[in-house]
């Protein structure tokens, strides 16, 4: 292999890094439903049986009955009744079936009820929309492909992941989206490392389901970098993407020009028939969210919204400059009120993070960010430095002087830990009387005099309370994590530090342990 070989592959690794850690790390992807891993298994083999397919579909009341709703929908528009999966199966064919299985079954696992902000019936609303979306619009620009359906409606199963994965961090980039006006994708990609196709096209691929399905949702946002192989089917899923934002979007009105530049001059498609496959979407994604038993509310087609704000307008007797001085205003309302309640929620998401004597952060939090700093260690190949401390005798404090005077040692000792801290320190009460400090880019030598600094600080420290004098110390362990270490679990490094901390307590108290990993 030559040098710049090498060079590229080295590039490749690093900037798959950020994706690396979120598999790798301590968050829990949901794993496929058992039935569709059944099928799955039960397509691939070279001589797929539909009788063994029957069988596992028909064991399921529920999905039997779903699939011969949408067999007998309009969206087939058969001239006969189907009655049964196997009839489904002559008729439709395994290929389809498998997808419409898999479509019901993946939408059914991973919904939830609507909670901290994120709608989980919205999204899968949007989704069968596109996917609907998807199916019309490969039968206009003449793409036939089984797994259309299936692609479209998992296009953005990213997102979910994200969410059920990272929920606080995936509700700033919505918040951040509203507000600033840039993509999801974009800003994604400044959270998390990668966007939500790039993620949804690797679960996929560990799901095991087949490149076709895949490769397309990996670069529905990106169409132009789409091999040639995946460039139609890419650009399908792009467009049904774009007409499920008519319906379910801010800015329908672009979305709109963005599908009739694109169908009429690339496609060559009639303005008319454009309008129609529109309109077709609202009114077989209404059908079909009733078999996935979601309220399709008031979707209509976009030719009816239009002419019924057609109407309103012409109610309004007002000029073309108050209607835009009118808009102008409202826009500056929105914007306000966006920045406010991103400001509000992060003020909110603080707050939950935060220990309400102490005012650092809480156990929780801590446990959160020993899992990023671990991870980010890890893959920029720094050091990492961990102290845990806790107060000596604290029991005797609030025995001789009560548990409020304890409570203002608490408060004056974390005041000190805050002072003594760099700005890139991350202080959290771990527990009662104990804390934690992660200090990121710091060796062992820097752990160590962060340590003895705040050891000595405390220990001159003087709580005042009703006119009586309080003195205490503390007893200090701390650990450093190198990344030739190998990959550690961040529990073995807790762990290694309390024992540290524990040793500081066993041999006098007053004084800090530098423990070893692994030692």
């Amino acid at each position: 292999m030559s040098g710049q070989e090498n060079i590229q592959n080295e590039s490749r690794a690093e900037q798959a890094s950020p994706m690396d850690s979120f598999f790798q790390g301590n968050v829990k992807l949901p794993s496929p439903p058992v039935i569709a891993v059944q099928i799955l298994d039960v397509v691939k083999k070279d001589d797929k049986s539909f009788g063994e397919l029957a069988r596992i579909i028909s064991a399921d009341p529920a999905l039997t009955a779903k699939i011969l709703k949408v067999a007998n929908s309009s969206f087939y528009a058969l001239s006969f009744p189907v009655t049964s999966i196997e009839k489904a199966l002559s008729v439709l064919g395994a290929d389809v079936l498998k997808n419409i299985a898999l479509s019901f079954v993946i939408a059914t696992e991973m919904r939830r009820d609507s909670e901290g902000g994120f709608d989980f019936d919205f999204f899968w609303k949007r989704s069968i929309t596109a996917a609907v979306g998807a199916e019309l619009i490969g039968k206009l620009v003449g793409f036939r492909s089984d797994d259309t359906f299936v692609s479209a409606l998992l296009q953005d199963i990213g997102i979910a992941l994200m969410y059920f994965c990272r929920p606080n961090d995936y509700l700033k980039v919505l918040e951040e989206n509203q507000v600033s006006g840039r993509s999801i994708a974009e800003v994604e990609e400044q959270i998390f490392g990668f966007d939500h196709s790039t993620l949804g096209a690797e679960a996929l691929r560990r799901w095991s389901l087949p490149e076709n399905i895949l490769e397309p949702i990996r670069y529905h946002h990106r169409v132009d970098q789409a091999p040639q192989s995946w460039q139609l089917a890419t650009e399908v899923l792009s467009l049904s993407d774009k007409i499920s934002s008519v319906y379910h979007g801010s800015r329908s009105g672009e979305k709109i020009r963005e599908v009739n530049l694109i169908l009429e001059q690339k496609y060559k498609i009639a303005p008319e028939r454009i309008e129609a496959l529109i309109d077709a979407v609202a009114e077989k994604s209404i059908e079909i969210l009733s078999s996935f038993e979601i309220d399709a509310g008031d979707m209509r087609p976009f030719s009816q919204i239009l002419q019924e704000a057609n109407e309103e307008l012409g109610k309004l007797n007002l000029s073309y400059e108050q209607l835009v001085m009118e808009f102008k205003q409202a826009k500056e309302k929105a914007e306000r009120l966006a920045q406010e309640v991103m400001e509000a929620n992060e003020k909110l998401r603080e707050m939950a993070f935060r220990d309400g004597l102490t005012g650092l952060y809480n156990h929780r939090y801590f446990q959160e960010l020993m899992d990023k700093e671990l991870s980010r260690a890890g893959r920029y190949k720094r050091p990492f430095s961990l102290i845990l401390f806790d107060i000596d005798h604290f029991k005797k404090v609030n025995d001789t002087y009560g548990h409020p005077a304890g409570d203002l040692v608490l408060k004056t000792f974390s005041a000190k830990v805050l002072k003594y801290s760099r700005t890139s320190d991350i202080a959290a009460r771990y527990g009662g009387e104990e804390f934690a400090i992660v200090l990121p880019e710091t060796d062992a030598t820097g752990a160590k005099v962060m340590a003895e600094r705040l050891r000595r600080a405390i220990e001159q420290t003087v709580t005042v309370c009703d006119g009586v004098e309080i003195r205490a110390t503390i007893s200090i362990g701390c650990i450093t994590y190198l990344p030739e270490l190998g990959v550690m679990q961040k529990a073995q490094i807790i762990e290694a530090t309390d024992k540290a901390l524990y040793h500081s307590k066993h041999n006098g108290r007053n004084r800090v342990t530098a423990g070893e990993l692994g030692g």
